[in-house]
């Protein structure tokens, strides 16, 4: 997520109001207090609002009204003449209502829990509350279309006549006003989809077939469409948590809402003919992922029919500085309502401050035509999509009339051919490459099917090789290949040595996704960073190039690698792959030893290893969603498990190698969302080695000599501290999003973020190994292996220092004797950096 929304905030950085009436200002009483959530409506027309906690709002509409309704309980109703179509910052004063003081309601400070109207009505959404109406019939469909936009907003004079924008003046043709904040913005991106959703409650299967695709601005870059579908995930507001931006926010209708928010029974009205209750709702406390708005309950059903929520401004999320959602919903009979249509606004910024310049993220989502117990083949649910068909992106202007679910406005309309044009502007172009270029770390060559990358591998450094020089490339004909090549070259100024790589990947069944793949990679490695080798032909570890350390990275290999696999995804989320390598190993440095002891070699030793190694793996990923139809494809969500299983086998008898043996491992990664508490993230991993092998072969307990926070290492070992042939480990970590900071007075205002963490590995080593690799070379290590206690180590963190900063204290728990372990790193600090919500 972090690269994607760096390049989002890079490139939208860089880059005639349609409303009849607009109105803009604050609502106080007479004493100068503000009146938070009156209601705000255009006399005679269901256009409306309310105002924030500080008196404030904004109100527009499409059409010509001439009169300003202002009203609120305990106060006498106010009607204002609009002399003009544009009235902004005004000033109103409501007045006690004399008759109806015994009636005021207090819309400030913390509500009793107690005889409060507003919370019975509440404890009856509760009994009531389903978890879709769609779960009451066997089977359903419906229409769903759905209009996604990104907007730069505030935009004012000065960024009109900025020197960014010289030559590009036309886009402010298209400048409209957003109809919730009152901010003027520029439209840059839009995103219209077509789809039928077919659900079966019986076998739990839900397919969404997309019918038709129409974008401009960015549409062919897949950053930016996988953000936008992460941005936007589902949600239902009956539940006790809604997830934005990988956080939990506390729903007003959870039954946890009585702790966290106040509510204010506020007004009853008839909607769609039915009568309704309007609570109103706010945070208890500060800093806490809380919303604040209203909501109206049928009187009988207790159905939600609509619902406004905003994300509280001190709220514990960067770069968001408002979400805004809107929720209606047609309730058919007592027991079932379903969503009509659901609106959500999020305005990203740098800075929370009112005036700062942002983008616009707006979602409108549509839905109708329901449809019940039409029951399908259950393979029409498991039947996938496996090739991009570039009709459904290609629709005509007659396909998109009839199956619209809301017209464009006249600004959406001329958005498409702003946005076309824009995209031939010679300025724009190089500012849009700029910033894909950040995003995906490869330079695009327009005129060949090549990308040059990844740029941030450029430089490099550790103790062999001194400073290291890094190029590569790769093929790119677009998002959807079905081969590609990749290569790099490497320099190192100590040792004097090239290093190179070469890989290819060629998918040669779209359905069961069957990919070969093969390469060769000769370069210079720290392969005590990891339990598990990595698959990647041109993987390297970010230990292999440690600029600074807590010591000598010297303990370095030099590694010729090939290798060949076959990979198959026969259903989804489940990856066979059967491989095959040859390598060699050896030192890369005069104060490393990877000796062994040799019967056949005339000194007795060896210090060259040459393996041929088969291995058969599994991985499955349960709830991971893709996009993509070629052989390489893209990730859109975190938050699903990670199940690896691998069987190896070595055999000295092909290509004359050295060892035979078996390894299997196995690893379980799990995040966690806790709801208001956090995310947990954790990991279980084991692993044993059949047969007698040397230290080259061996299971090393990944050890950390950088002073980055690397999850799964661990960070007061050195590498090759702990070497084994059998190992169990586990590593948590908790991230309570600043739920206790929140709290504390004094460190509210740094929305600061806790972090605890504990990780932990047993290990053995069997003698026969140990005498393997016990030569003469007085730079041989000694195996050591945590098996007569497991070895722990526990962190405290400190995360969201100045929204990109995290440091963390790490602590070792045992073997720190200063007798047996004189190098045992006790204490050590380490941080890193991330661009996250």
């Amino acid at each position: 997520m972090n690269i994607r929304l760096l390049f989002v905030f890079f490139l939208f950085g860089f880059i005639s109001a349609s409303a009849q009436t607009k109105v803009s200002g604050y609502v106080f009483d007479e004493h100068n207090e503000a009146v938070s959530f009156a209601n705000v409506i255009f006399k005679g027309s269901s256009d409306g609002t309310i105002t924030d906690e500080n008196g404030k709002f904004y109100l527009e509409s499409a059409e010509t009204w001439n009169t300003l309704t202002i009203s609120f309980i305990g106060y006498q109703t106010l009607e204002i003449q609009l002399e003009k179509k544009v009235n902004y910052n005004l000033k109103f004063i409501l007045k006690e209502e004399t008759a109806q003081l015994d009636a005021v309601v207090i819309v400030s400070g913390k509500q009793s829990k107690k005889n409060n109207p507003a919370i019975d009505l509440l404890r009856k959404i509760w009994e009531h509350k389903r978890k879709n109406g769609l779960n009451l019939y066997k089977q359903y469909e419906y229409d769903k279309y759905e209009k996604v936009e990104f907007d730069i907003n505030t935009i004012d004079s000065a960024l009109i006549k900025s020197k960014l924008f010289r030559g590009m003046e036309f886009v402010f043709n298209e400048v409209d006003t957003s109809r919730v904040t009152g901010k003027t913005y520029l439209p840059m991106f839009i995103n219209e989809a077509v789809s039928k959703v077919y659900g079966d409650n019986i076998i739990n299967k839900e397919k969404e077939v997309l019918k038709g695709n129409k974008n401009s601005g960015f549409s062919d870059n897949q950053v930016i469409i996988d953000f936008v579908g992460d941005l936007y995930s589902d949600y239902n507001i009956y539940d006790n948590y809604l997830k934005f931006f990988d956080k939990s926010f506390v729903s007003p209708l959870s039954k946890t809402g009585i702790n966290t928010y106040n509510y204010v029974l506020s007004d009853s009205a008839y909607i769609d003919n039915k009568w309704c209750y309007n609570i109103i709702y706010y945070p208890r406390r500060k800093n806490e992922l809380t919303f604040k708005g209203d909501f109206w309950v049928a009187d009988s059903t207790y159905a939600i029919k609509e619902i406004n929520l905003q994300a509280s401004k001190s709220a514990n999320i960067n770069w968001v500085k408002d979400i805004y959602i809107e929720q209606e919903f047609d309730v058919l009979n007592d027991s079932i309502f379903l969503v009509k249509r659901d609106y959500m606004m999020s305005d990203f910024a740098l800075s929370k401050k009112e005036k700062s310049r942002g983008i616009y993220g707006k979602r409108t989502t549509l839905f109708d035509n329901y449809k019940f117990d039409k029951p399908l083949d259950k393979k029409f649910y498991d039947r996938q999509v496996y090739n991009y068909d570039k009709d459904i992106y290609d629709r005509d202007d007659a396909f998109w009339a009839a199956n619209r679910l809301e017209d464009l406005n006249k600004d959406e309309q001329g958005v498409y051919k702003m946005l076309d044009t824009l995209k031939t502007v010679k300025k724009f172009k190089r500012l849009y490459n700029l910033g894909s270029i950040l995003a995906s770390g490869y330079i695009e060559f327009n005129t060949l099917p090549l990308d040059y990358g990844p740029i941030f591998s450029t430089f490099g450094f550790n103790e062999v090789e001194g400073l290291r020089l890094r190029t590569g490339g790769r093929t790119y004909f677009g998002r959807n290949d079905l081969w590609r090549l990749e290569g790099f070259l490497a320099y190192g100024f100590r040792d004097d040595k090239f290093k190179y790589g070469i890989s290819g990947k060629w998918l040669l069944d779209k359905k069961s996704r069957l990919i070969i793949s093969g390469g060769n990679r000769r370069d210079v490695e720290q392969i005590g960073a990891s339990l598990t080798t990595s698959t990647d032909v041109l993987g390297r570890s970010l230990a292999s190039s440690s600029v600074v350390g807590t010591g000598a990275n010297d303990k370095l290999t030099n590694i010729n690698l090939t290798s060949l696999a076959v990979q198959l995804e026969p259903w989804r989320n489940l990856v066979f792959r059967l491989g095959a390598n040859y390598r060699t190993l050896e030192s890369a440095s005069a104060t490393f030893s990877l000796d062994y002891v040799d019967a056949q070699s005339p000194t007795g030793f060896s210090s060259e290893i040459k393996q041929f190694e088969t291995a058969f793996s599994l991985s499955y990923f349960p709830k991971r969603k893709m996009t993509g139809f070629g052989v390489e494809r893209r990730t859109a969500n975190d938050d699903f498990a990670r199940i690896f299983a691998q069987i190896s086998r070595g055999d000295k008898t092909v290509f004359n190698s050295d060892f035979s043996y078996t390894k299997l491992q196995l690893s379980y990664i799990q995040p966690w969302q806790l709801g208001g508490f956090g995310r947990l993230y954790t990991t279980l991993e084991a692993g044993k080695t059949f047969g007698e092998v040397p230290l080259g072969l061996l299971s090393v307990i990944p050890g950390n000599q950088s002073y980055f926070s690397i999850y799964n290492t661990f960070s007061q070992l050195d590498y090759y501290e702990f070497v084994s042939d059998s190992y169990a480990s586990f590593h948590l970590e908790h991230n309570f999003n600043g739920r206790f900071f929140s709290r504390i007075p004094f460190l509210r205002q740094l929305n600061l973020r806790e972090i605890v963490s504990v990780r932990g590995v047993w290990g053995e080593i069997s003698q026969e190994n140990i005498n393997l690799s016990t030569t003469n070379n007085p730079n041989s290590i000694p195996l050591v292996a945590p098996n007569n206690k497991p070895y722990y180590e526990y962190g405290l963190g400190i995360g969201n220092i100045f929204k990109v900063f995290r440091i963390d204290f790490n602590f070792r728990g045992n073997y720190k004797d200063s007798v047996i372990y004189p190098n045992a790193r006790k204490f050590g600090v380490t941080g890193t950096f991330g661009f996250y919500f």
